[in-house]
Formats: C-alpha cells, structure tokens, sequence
C-alpha cells in the first residue's frame, strides 16, 4: 500500500511532540518493515523542525508551518492535503486528530482512501478556547461521517461517539513495549539523579495534564526524593511560566527529552505520576506498565481502562488526594513493586505494537 501521514509534528519527535508524535515512530517503521511505503509529513516551526529525509524507511516530508496555537495544525495538514493530491504521494490517507477532519472531504473526492485517529474527546480540553472547543465539536461530527473509517485508541471515547452518531467505529489500542535499541543512555547522570530516588511526569504543559494538581501535592507528601517533570508547553504559555515558578530544590524541568533517554528515566523511576483530567488512551501509561515501574494516575475513565487494578489511583482534580496517594507510596513500596509486576504482564499481553500494526493494516485493506 502507498500511505501519507499528517497529524503529528514530528518524526523522530522534538520540541512539543506528544502521543501522536509516539505512535507515529511506532506504527509508520513497522508499516514499512511489512512491505508498505509511508509518506510522514513533519511540521516545520519557524524556530523548530527536524532536518531529516528518512527514519527507519519511512519518507519524510517536511511543510512549513505557523507558531499559532491551533491554527498551526490546520495550515500544516491544509498544505499536506493538497501536495498528497498534487503530487499523488499516496492512495491511503492516516490523519490523526479529529480536528483535520475536515480535510477528508477534498481527499475522498479525489480518490483516496482515508483514515483518521481519534484520540479522545478533544472539545472536553481545557487549553482550547471557546472557539476552539465549538470547532472540535463540528469536526466531531465531521470525523463521524467523512473519513472511510474512524480508529479509537480507547474505548471511552469509541462509546461516546458511537451513542452520540449511531455508527460503529474502529478500536485499536497503542502498544505498551519499549524497543530495545542497545544504546546507553547517561540521562540520569547528566540530570544528577539516582536510580528510585525520583518521581517523574512525561507530557506537555497544559492545564489537562494536571500539573497544577501534582506539583503542590508533592510538596504537601512526606516524600524526600525529586520530583522530575519532562517536557513543556508547545507554544508560549502562561502556565508553563507558572508551574516553573511554583518549583523548589526538589523539582526538575529538563525540558524535552526524547528516545533513549526517555525510556531511561521511565524504567529507573521510584513512581510515575499521570495527574490528567483529560486523556486518551496514554501511549506514555502504557510504556510505563511495560517497563515495570510502580504508577499512580487520576481516576479518569481513560486510566481505568488502561491500568485496570494494576496501579495507585486518586480522585481527579484532588491535590489531597494525590498527596495521599504519594505519601502510600511512600510507605506501602513492595505493595507498589507488585502492582508494578501486575501492570507490566497485563500490558504486553494486551498492548502490543506489532498486533497494533497488523490491525491497522487490516482496516486499511478492508475498509
């Protein structure tokens, strides 16, 4: 088969990448190992983008965007839209993010076959504002009726959708395995940390990632270790500022960590916190229970279904709560390690890149 993939920012990721970003790195490579060419099409920032032609067989093509919060995406997946026809790049069209549903419309009339990933209910955000919510909306109902096929992540939002437009839809999970790529990794030196003396967070810095919850629940717990936040705002933000400033000796920003690296601090973690009011299906949870690393996450319908009885969880939006949640981690550890233990088995049984991939091939063929 000939795909082209837009709805990411970047493969391999950089400054502001995301989940889209890790399934993208996950599912196109092994497309291509199956037999089937992939178009990728990365954004390029004024200030950020990567120069690359290729990774891991896949084709990158690499458009210009804008620096404006939302408007960014839809330029991009507006000027990839339009070279996919021009330029016939390829016969399957992947989108992620049903905010680009729009752009099913001039694909399908012109012969191609198109596919979009929806991640979750994306009006729900809090970081779009009432415009931005309004048009989610549209484009939900447009993702519902346009594309050749929709693909949830989770269940949740497969539900709601499905009640909402009386259709059925797709649902494939992400996969939860890391890679073994043999690289070393000195992360935890370059960063001064010690193997289970951190706690760690992985995401973008935006109100519904929770970080306003985690970073005073912290310092309300008895823990001594660090606390150890990867990531950042992908545009210029206010409360990126904010949460920097509410910081202390034992909180780190980083900033973007990618890979390796990632993995690294992960596997090596005393506990993962995921603190969100609003998810998917966590490709970032999900990786976590793989490698075997105690979790605490909000009791979102989302973290339910991934964790199961496999993880700490605390009531969503509650820093005491979270607090408690902490402080147990703190003093219950071997109870933690076995839910750990729990977590890692359910996830490579359920979550698996490569049958994610196989599934996806399936639903490209057949619908």
């Amino acid at each position: 088969m000939r795909i082209a993939a837009f709805g990411f920012r970047s493969i391999p990721p950089t400054k502001g990448a995301a989940g889209a970003d890790k399934f993208a790195i996950e599912l196109f490579p092994r497309l291509v190992a199956r037999g089937h060419s992939i178009v990728a099409y990365n954004r390029r920032y004024p200030d950020v983008f990567v120069d690359v032609d290729t990774y891991k067989g896949v084709k990158v093509k690499t458009i210009r965007t804008i620096n404006k919060k939302g408007f960014d995406t839809l330029w991009h997946s507006f000027r990839s839209t339009f070279d996919i026809i021009f330029h016939n790049t390829a016969d399957i069209i992947h989108i992620q993010n049903g905010g680009n549903s729009i752009w099913a419309l001039p694909l399908r009339l012109f012969g191609k076959k198109v596919f979009i990933s929806q991640d979750g209910v994306d009006w729900k955000r809090d970081k779009w504002p009432w415009y931005g919510k309004l048009f989610l909306r549209l484009s939900a109902f447009l993702t519902a009726h346009l594309p050749n096929e929709v693909i949830f992540d989770n269940v949740i939002a497969k539900k709601l959708f499905e009640n909402k437009f009386k259709k059925s839809f797709k649902f494939i999970p992400f996969g939860s395995e890391v890679e073994q790529n043999g690289e070393t990794s000195n992360i935890l030196q370059k960063l001064g940390l010690k193997k289970g003396e951190y706690y760690l967070f992985v995401g973008r810095f935006i109100p519904d990632k929770g970080l306003h919850y985690l970073i005073p629940a912290f310092k309300n717990s008895i823990s001594a270790k660090k606390l150890v936040l990867i990531g950042g705002s992908p545009n210029p933000s206010p409360y990126e500022g904010q949460m920097m400033a509410m910081a202390d000796s034992q909180i780190i920003f980083p900033g973007y960590v990618y890979g390796n690296d990632t993995n690294t601090l992960m596997a090596n973690a005393y506990c993962y916190i995921q603190p969100s009011d609003v998810e998917g299906l966590s490709p970032v949870v999900l990786t976590v229970m793989g490698l075997n690393v105690p979790l605490i996450v909000s009791d979102i319908e989302e973290n339910k279904y991934a964790v199961q009885d496999t993880a700490r969880m605390f009531k969503k939006g509650n820093i005491a709560s979270l607090t408690e949640e902490i402080n147990y981690c703190e003093t219950h550890y071997p109870e933690m390690i076995a839910l750990a233990q729990k977590a890692q088995v359910h996830a490579l049984s359920v979550f698996n890149w490569e049958k994610v991939t196989d599934e996806h091939v399936e639903v490209f063929k057949n619908s």
